[in-house]
Order: C-alpha cells, then sequence, then structure tokens
C-alpha cells in the first residue's frame, strides 16, 4: 500500500472535495483480503508495541479527528485490538472544563502526553482549538485572553505555535501522527439514521449532531486550513476514506505499521554483567529436582 498517497504533503494547498474521495476503495479483489491483511497489520504493531515499550526511547501520539460518525470509536477499538492495554492509552477531549478554560489551550492534551514506550492516542485534540472554536468563535471569548487578537491572526498564530509544539515533541522522541477520517456528507447522514432507528444504537445520537450538520461547510473550509498550515515534514496530516469502516481501519493500521517499522525499533541489547547473571539464574533453575 502506498502511504504517501494519504498524506497532505507539507507546503501545498489541498481541496477536500477535488483532492480525496471519502469513498476511496483499495484495491483488493475481495473484502475477505482486506480484512486478513488487517488481522496481519493488527499482529505486526502488537510486536512493535512490544519492542518500542522494551526499548523506551520513543512515544507515539497518534491523533484522530473527524466529522461526527466518522468512525474514530470503531477504528481505535479494531486497530488497537491486539496491543497490550498497558502500553497504550486513550484520551477524548470534548468542551473543555473551568479548570481546564483557566490554563493554555494546550495544557489539557499537553498532560495527557504519552510516557516513553509508549502509544497515546487522542480521539479529537488541540486541534479542536483551531476547528470547532473557529465555527463557534463565540468560544473565544471563554477562554480569557489578555488581548483579542484579529480573527484571522489568532488561527495563524495559533497554527504556527500547534507546528512548533509538534516539532519540539518529535525533536524529543514524540512521534506525531495525526489522521483525519474523511467521511461524506451522505454517509454521516446515513450512519445518523442508523443510529436512530437502532435501540442499541441511540445512545451514541445527540439531538446536537445534527445541529452541527449545519455548519459542514464551515467545518470543511476549517479543516483545509488546519491540513494546509500544519501538515509538515516532522508532523504531516494522513486523509483517510472513511466511507467503508473496513478501507479505514485497513489504511490507518497499514500506516502505523510503516511508520514503526521507519524507526528500526530493537530490544535493548543487555550488558555482559547482565548476562553473567543471567547464566548463573539458568544453571540454579536446571539444578533444581
Amino acid at each position: 500500500m502506498d502511504c504517501d498517497a494519504f498524506i497532505v504533503p507539507p507546503g501545498s494547498k489541498i481541496s477536500l472535495k477535488k483532492n480525496y474521495n471519502p469513498a476511496y476503495k483499495i484495491d483488493f479483489h475481495k473484502k475477505t483480503d482486506a480484512v486478513i491483511k488487517l488481522q496481519a497489520d493488527i499482529e505486526r504493531l502488537a510486536n512493535y508495541q512490544n519492542i518500542l515499550y522494551a526499548q523506551n526511547t520513543y512515544a507515539l501520539l497518534i491523533i484522530f479527528q473527524a466529522m461526527d460518525a466518522a468512525g474514530k470509536d470503531s477504528t481505535i477499538k479494531h486497530v488497537m485490538s491486539g496491543v497490550n492495554p498497558q502500553g497504550f492509552q486513550v484520551f477524548s477531549f470534548k468542551e473543555p472544563s473551568a479548570e481546564e478554560l483557566d490554563h493554555d489551550y494546550l495544557w489539557r492534551t499537553t498532560k495527557a502526553l504519552p510516557e516513553r514506550g509508549r502509544i497515546g492516542i487522542f480521539n479529537r485534540s488541540y486541534y479542536e482549538e483551531v476547528l470547532v472554536v473557529r465555527v463557534h468563535q463565540e468560544m473565544l471569548k471563554k477562554q480569557q485572553l489578555p488581548k483579542f487578537p484579529e480573527e484571522n491572526k489568532i488561527w495563524k498564530q495559533r497554527f504556527q505555535e500547534i507546528n512548533n509544539f509538534e516539532k519540539y515533541l518529535v525533536d524529543n522522541g514524540i512521534i506525531v501522527m495525526k489522521f483525519f477520517l474523511n467521511i461524506s456528507k451522505s454517509e454521516q447522514k446515513k450512519r445518523f439514521l442508523q443510529r436512530i432507528e437502532s435501540p442499541e444504537k441511540n445512545w451514541k445520537f445527540s439531538a446536537s449532531d445534527v445541529q452541527e450538520r449545519a455548519f459542514w461547510d464551515d467545518y470543511m473550509d476549517a479543516y483545509e486550513e488546519v491540513f494546509n498550515y500544519t501538515s509538515t515534514k516532522s508532523a504531516p496530516w494522513y486523509i483517510i476514506p472513511a466511507d467503508r469502516k473496513w478501507v479505514t481501519r485497513l489504511v490507518v493500521a497499514n500506516i502505523i505499521c510503516k511508520k514503526l517499522e521507519e524507526l528500526n525499533l530493537k530490544y535493548p541489547a543487555v550488558s555482559e554483567e547482565h548476562r553473567q547473571q543471567l547464566l548463573q539464574a539458568k544453571e540454579i533453575l536446571e539444578q533444581e529436582d
């Protein structure tokens, strides 16, 4: 699979509508072949995570952003299904609390960053500050900024702050991977109706979901700006087709595996002293009755 096909090239100006097809279908002869490939990548990911944990040099931060019903939760559930729960953590970021609003906008996500050797997943992230806050700019008034910047300047200012923050993370061994699950408006409608019509899915649906749908075009404009300004060499954006969930999961799993492969992870080598201790322990165990 050509993972580069899903990257937003740094410095480029993209159009979601023209350049990325939400219904894109991976070139597999059968869906069952894709399922087999996904399972293989899940197993690869589990193996890489073990080495990542043992080496304790890098951490992996995976960010998921999307419109409602794009499949963030199910993608996380399936792709990470083989990973040792001790080796990764998931944080979801919704409307900021009063405590969080008393801090800078990166505070609540910064304290949730993964430790070395672990995989951290942000289900939504600090990018909400240039997405939902941009679409609903009344939220800025709650942030108690010392000086309210001009409308256009604050977003470019935050883009630069986020780029600097992510460069800092990567320089310190926290690899940043950013996925946008690109669902079409028609597929979102279909999934909303399924949630309404299926009693076991009613809990997933909120009236606010439909209200936010009315701002679809505003969100698409905001997302395009985010991709155009914050897809960088050190932390590029991947735009993943999300109208077919099996495609989403397959692509995300493959991209994560390839990134971990690029890190050339290795189990730590033991010292000669440790090796001698192992040999002594083996000898003691073998002498037991």
